[in-house]
């Protein structure tokens, strides 16, 4: 898709089949929240994680039977046909769980490692060097995960310290940035001179707070241009959490900033885990930066629409197209960037149907029972009845056909 956004020059990344950085598309990423040592539980959902569109799939990796467990779920989800890339989410005790399953470290495509949670002083550096020398010798990525919740504790200490002493200090809320984004830096220097190159590096500097994502990612994109995953820790549940991880993720990709992105909602309970994927497909997609599937256009309502016929149109045309999304997307290369107008009076109806690549234009309160229809601009047919909506369907399953057909 063109949007005219210019990203900010990354080293390119591959994890396994999946790349980034560099000039490659920005991927989306989800994590389970499954036990990972219940095999059968943990590969149910990466599987439905993977079939929503989740390019990546981190699980966490905390104790030996999660560890033992990873091959099981890689060869169970290549026995399905998924060749999703998983990732391991260590804390604490990865160094032991890799050092001691190294079918677990093989399995893996990427580490995710936390500074400042992997110990303190020499055992910090002792355990840090252990594990990426395993990233090494298996040739894996790592992700150099900072969270402001739970930052490295010695490095803190000692850079409030000298900002005390400063002839003029900074505030506390710039000097968190400060420190996460020197962790980040030193954490990826150390990596390199233990023998990662810069293409297996992933950085990430993960906060709760909008204002505070976007200071922190703009400082660390000024730094350095290693590749970058985004994310708002802690983002919430519902439209709370959606439009917070919207809000800060949209402003850093429209400056060109973010390699991979993961939108952490909190699912309602019994909820799917897959709306974290839909999410961040539609935030991508509405920053004209990628295409996942067709985009509808619909009105929203008001006093001249006539009934919830439109409302209704509109839901069943957006189910139909995510229904027929699986084989039109083998069958017809470009569909995804199809866009389908559903209106509901004569007021934008024309407009924007004809604006679409194919459209419909409902009859508003007062007007003719009618609904013309729209293909590239120009007017084809009128529909009339019981049976528009089937007969629209018809219409949009013939114009892929012509349109996108090979």
């Amino acid at each position: 898709m063109s949007n005219g956004i210019i990203r900010h020059a990354t080293a390119a990344v591959a994890v396994d089949g999946v790349r980034m950085g560099g000039e490659h598309p920005v991927v989306v990423q989800s994590m389970t929240n499954t036990d990972t040592a219940d095999v059968a539980a943990t590969l149910a959902q990466v599987a439905e994680l993977a079939r929503a569109g989740s390019e990546l799939v981190r699980l966490t990796v905390n104790t030996e039977a999660a560890a033992r467990a990873v091959p099981v779920i890689r060869e169970g989800l290549e026995r399905q046909g998924l060749s999703v890339p998983l990732i391991g989410d260590f804390h604490f005790n990865g160094h032991k769980l890799l050092e001691g399953n190294p079918d677990c470290a093989q399995a893996l495509a990427k580490y995710r490692i936390n500074p400042g949670n992997v110990g303190r002083g020499e055992s910090r550096d002792e355990r840090f060097a252990r594990m990426i020398e395993i990233a090494c010798r298996h040739d894996k990525a790592v992700r150099i995960g900072v969270n402001w919740g739970s930052m490295d504790q010695e490095l803190v200490v000692r850079m409030m310290d000298e900002n005390a002493n400063a002839a003029e200090p900074r505030e506390n809320q710039w000097m968190i940035r400060e420190i996460m984004v020197t962790s980040a830096l030193e954490s990826a220097r150390r990596a390199r001179e233990l023998g990662l190159p810069k293409e297996r590096i992933v950085l990430s500097c993960k906060m709760s707070g909008v204002q505070d994502l976007i200071g922190v990612y703009r400082a660390l994109a000024a730094r350095c241009d290693y590749a970058l995953h985004l994310g708002l820790t802690e983002a919430g549940m519902g439209s709370k959490g959606i439009v917070a991880s919207s809000a800060a993720l949209a402003v850093l990709l429209q400056e060109g900033i973010g390699d991979t992105i993961r939108v952490s909602l909190t699912p309602e309970p019994g909820g799917s885990r897959t709306q974290e994927v839909l999410v961040a497909q539609q935030l991508l997609q509405s920053l004209g930066l990628r295409s996942f599937s067709p985009s509808v256009i619909a009105c929203p309502g008001c006093g001249r629409t006539s009934s919830t016929f439109f409302q209704a149109l509109a839901r069943d045309i957006q189910e139909y197209l995510a229904r027929q999304m699986p084989r039109w997307r083998e069958c017809y290369p470009g569909v995804e960037e199809m866009t389908v107008a559903v209106m509901g009076c004569v007021v934008n109806g024309p407009g924007e149907s004809k604006h679409a690549d194919i459209g419909i234009s409902l009859p508003g309160s007062g007007e003719v029972p009618v609904a013309p229809v729209y293909e590239d601009g120009v007017k084809t047919v009128t529909l009339k009845g019981e049976r528009i909506a089937q007969e629209f369907q018809q219409l949009v399953e013939r114009y892929v056909e012509r349109r996108y057909g090979v």
